[in-house]
C-alpha cells in the first residue's frame, strides 16, 4: 500500500491532455461548469449561483488535497491552461485501498474520448501511485455517456439506490 501523500501536486499528461492542479483563477471555468444544465442534469447537487460560489469550491478542494483526503484534477487541452473538465478520487477508505472517482466535462468538450483518455490516466495513477484495490462510481441510471464510460474500463454494476447505480472497479496487482 502507498501513502497517500498529494504534495507535490501530481500533474498527469496524456497525448491531448494536462491534468493539472485547480487554481483561482479556474473560477470561471468552475463556475460555467457547476452551474451548467446539461452537466447538472444526472448529478444530484443544486447548481452554482455566482462566481463566488466557485471561489469557495476550489478553496475547498485546495483544503481537501491540503489534507490528502482527496485530488482533484483540472483537465485542459496541451497547449492551453483553460479548464474544460474536472475528475477526482475522493472518500478513500481508511486503508486507502478503495475511493471513489468523479468527473464531468463541459458540453462542447463532450463526446470527443476525453474523458476516456483522462480517465485512463487517473484509473493508472490510482493504482500505481496511491495503491488502490478498487475504485467505485456512481451515475444516474439514465446518464448513457458515463455508464459506457465506466464500462469500457470494466467497472461492474455493483448496487442500485433509487435513481443512482453504483459501480466498482476492482484492481488486480
Amino acid at each position: 500500500m502507498s501513502d497517500r501523500n498529494f504534495n507535490p501536486f501530481p500533474v498527469l499528461k496524456t497525448d491531448r491532455l494536462t491534468l493539472r492542479q485547480l487554481v483561482s483563477s479556474d473560477d470561471n471555468e468552475i463556475f460555467a461548469l457547476r452551474s451548467n444544465e446539461t452537466v447538472n442534469k444526472y448529478l444530484g447537487r443544486k447548481p452554482a449561483k455566482s462566481a463566488n460560489d466557485a471561489k469557495a469550491f476550489i478553496q475547498t478542494i485546495h483544503e481537501n488535497i491540503q489534507k490528502n483526503d482527496s485530488i482533484y484534477w483540472a483537465i485542459t487541452l496541451n497547449g492551453t491552461d483553460k479548464l474544460i473538465g474536472t475528475i477526482c478520487l475522493f472518500d478513500f477508505s481508511e486503508d486507502n485501498l478503495k475511493a471513489e472517482t468523479g468527473y464531468e466535462l463541459l458540453p462542447d468538450f463532450q463526446g470527443k474520448g476525453i474523458m476516456q483518455e483522462a480517465f485512463s490516466k487517473v484509473i493508472d495513477f490510482a493504482i500505481q501511485h496511491v495503491g488502490l484495490k478498487s475504485i467505485e462510481a456512481y451515475t444516474h441510471s439514465e446518464n448513457q455517456h458515463s455508464i459506457r464510460l465506466l464500462e469500457k474500463f470494466n467497472f461492474k454494476k455493483n448496487s442500485t439506490e433509487g435513481n443512482f447505480i453504483t459501480y466498482k472497479l476492482t484492481c488486480e496487482d
